[in-house]
């Protein structure tokens, strides 16, 4: 733990006490994480921590594809072009752009192509380091901190849609309840889990009896449609960790998928050290579908990021890459480590269909 660490959990930990004194001794979880990961200045992602790199002797706490290795942005960019293209756009909007690294790739993979280049960021500090990872293109590239009311343009979102805020849910003995978090009392003050009755379900029956932590996803779902609601043109692909309703809530799944993620290892309590670690969840993209198609998108399709970037020319971009990066790639599509763990959805405003990264290989049917 760095010399600044201790001051962030400990500024953090006294604002989440008392949005918990506020709300009568408890928050729902959902709220908790928001705190954690979003607070300004304070939390996971607007903090000064290093956060994204490929080994813990960088102080990074993990590794997203861009880091690893440019031929991800590269064979994207083949996937957003043709989007551009067919919806007859040239701005692409990119959610969460993290260290800068896919924004970097895709300028350089898409050039002309591209006219405005938008990055929406609540974080200050991610926000400056994009800046500078980014100044070759600072006539392309602008910052904003929410979506315009109407817009056009392909939007994309790599390891997005698993840091928003969930809801845990916890059955016990047969009845559902919410798990939310109180303040833990006694000298050392801190969190702890409390659970209060709630008329929430999963989306889909899970059977049996037996005690059963999970999460569900308004916010995430939400977010889709807004983004339904105005993009007046266009296409979005998200990639991330997750499942189908069907896997997601399965019977053995009965911890849920809720994790932290610090130094390049991960644990799964939440409560401690605030502010210093990411917290995440696995996606619903039944979930994401529904609320899209609802909301007026279509569904381009869902696959596994392996078949996604196959379908988009990975192979061919790498021909002429070396050891290293075939070693890079190699983690991108293994199926297990990044390839079959990561997916792949796309959703469109207007009639594009045939999006060239699900060309073979659609589980749409599966969601």
């Amino acid at each position: 733990m760095s010399d600044e660490e201790p001051s962030v959990t400990s500024a953090l930990a006294a604002l989440i006490a008392k949005a918990i004194a506020r709300d009568g001794g408890w928050l729902p979880f959902d709220r908790f994480m928001a705190l954690a990961l979003y607070a300004p200045g304070l939390g996971y992602y607007a903090n000064a921590s290093r956060k994204f790199g490929a080994l813990p002797s960088t102080g990074s706490d993990f590794v997203t594809a861009p880091e690893l290795t440019p031929l991800f942005g590269r064979t994207l960019g083949r996937q957003v072009g043709q989007a551009l293209q067919a919806t007859g756009t040239d701005q692409v909007w990119e959610f969460g752009a993290g260290s800068g690294a896919l924004a970097q790739q895709l300028l350089e993979a898409l050039g002309p192509a591209v006219a405005c280049y938008t990055i929406v960021d609540l974080s200050g500090s991610l926000r400056e380091r994009q800046q500078e990872r980014l100044k070759a293109h600072a006539g392309t590239v602008r910052w904003v901190s929410e979506l315009p009311q109407r817009f056009s343009g392909v939007v994309v979102g790599n390891e997005v849609l698993d840091a928003m805020p969930v809801k845990l849910l916890h059955r016990v003995q047969g009845a559902w309840q919410e798990r939310g978090v109180a303040a833990a009392g006694g000298a050392g003050g801190g969190f702890r889990f409390e659970d209060r009755p709630t008329g929430l379900r999963p989306p889909v029956a899970v059977e049996g009896t037996h005690d059963y932590l999970t999460e569900i996803h308004p916010q995430a779902q939400a977010f889709i449609r807004t983004l339904a609601d105005r993009l007046e043109a266009g296409a979005a692909f998200f990639l991330d960790y997750g499942y189908p309703e069907h896997e997601y809530w399965h019977p053995q799944r009965h911890m849920g998928t809720l994790m932290c993620h610090r130094g390049h290892r991960s644990d799964p309590d939440p409560l401690q050290d605030v502010g210093t670690k990411d917290i995440t969840a696995h996606v619903d993209f039944t979930g994401i579908a529904l609320a899209a198609q609802e909301a007026g998108l279509g569904v381009l399709g869902y696959t596994s990021q392996a078949r996604f970037l196959f379908n988009c020319g990975l192979l061919e971009l790498a021909a002429d890459a070396g050891p290293a990066q075939h070693a890079a790639m190699q983690k991108l599509v293994n199926e297990h480590e990044m390839g079959e763990l990561f997916k792949v959805i796309g959703l469109a405003a207007g009639d594009f269909r045939d999006a060239m990264g699900f060309a073979r290989g659609d589980r749409t049917g599966r969601l």
